[in-house]
């Protein structure tokens, strides 16, 4: 692969793309048009409109995420795990002139049915970042990574994203709640009852219970949800991936989300590294880019 390249990752509500030139980015852009917000558009269309005047001449670009998916431009096939991170570069499927989606992951075991897409390559550039055997990737779907020096050995997803918005939303414990407002007291005491109290299903009730009664102001509702939620995620997911408290947890994420797994793993006796989401998602299309060159 030349010099010059461009990189996509192109989710289900957004889209961003980066331009780059022997090695530096030299441009980027963003755009709404997540595989799911097209507006009528095809796929092929809204490509062209966002590397418009960037590939004036012959330049490469490498695609991840939900663009891959049934509901995206072409189905990039999933690699099973274990999945060598070698692979992520030789499996690519081709959409366009020297344009290619970078595969998923996926695991199919009796124990085990998940997919990933986009996250495979953060991954690959938080390992060349922050090497670890343990990778938390927090989100609306948070991904718990397990790996070794040369592949994904497994991996498990998380609905703690989409379980708050859904519990403050759509249930009985958001009902009739005022604007809420940021808490990091309701968020350190939602992640010690997560982290200590034992199964999640009965905590939840508490939650309506605990402003009903007083106990919780009303405002800092989604800060104690969030804490207990986060508590209980990494309670268990510590516990199903038998870490061991002698080795960092790379948490790959932005700073405020970040901080809360961090303190959610301090709070069980583990140290963490952190990775920005968008500089792990970069340095693994560089890493793919200078694979395919070689």
């Amino acid at each position: 692969m030349t010099s010059r390249y461009i990189a996509i990752d192109w989710g289900s509500t957004n889209l961003r793309a980066w331009l780059y030139q022997d090695g530096a980015c030299i441009d980027s852009r963003k755009s709404t048009s997540g595989v799911t917000r097209l507006g009528g558009r095809s796929p092929e269309a809204v490509f062209s409109e966002v590397v418009a005047g960037w590939r004036e001449t012959p330049t490469p670009v490498l695609m991840a995420g939900m663009v891959g998916s049934n509901a995206g431009w072409k189905i990039a096939p999933y690699l099973p795990c274990p999945a060598r991170f070698a692979t992520f570069s030789e499996q690519m499927t081709a959409v366009a002139e020297q344009a290619w989606i970078i595969p998923g992951l996926c695991v199919q075991r009796d124990d085990n049915q998940n997919v990933m897409r986009g996250e495979e390559t953060q991954l690959l550039g938080a390992r060349s970042l922050h090497p670890a055997p343990l990778y938390i990737m927090p989100g609306t779907h948070c991904k718990w990574v397990q790996t070794d020096e040369q592949a994904v050995l497994d991996f498990r997803t998380v609905l703690t994203g989409e379980l708050h918005h859904l519990l403050l939303q759509h249930s009985l414990i958001g009902t009739g709640l005022p604007e809420q407002q940021a808490s990091p007291e309701a968020f350190n005491a939602g992640l010690e009852h997560g982290v200590h109290g034992g199964d999640l299903l009965p905590q939840l009730f508490e939650v309506r219970a605990a402003h009903v009664l007083g106990k919780l102001p009303r405002e800092q509702v989604s800060d104690f949800l969030s804490g207990l939620l986060i508590g209980s995620e990494a309670a268990t997911m510590t516990r199903r991936f038998a870490c061991s408290t002698g080795q960092p947890v790379t948490i790959v994420a932005n700073p405020a989300l970040s901080a809360r797994y961090q303190a959610a793993l301090s709070l069980l006796g583990f140290s963490s590294q952190v990775v920005d989401g968008d500089s792990a998602f970069q340095a693994g299309i560089r890493s793919i880019a200078n694979a395919v060159a070689n």
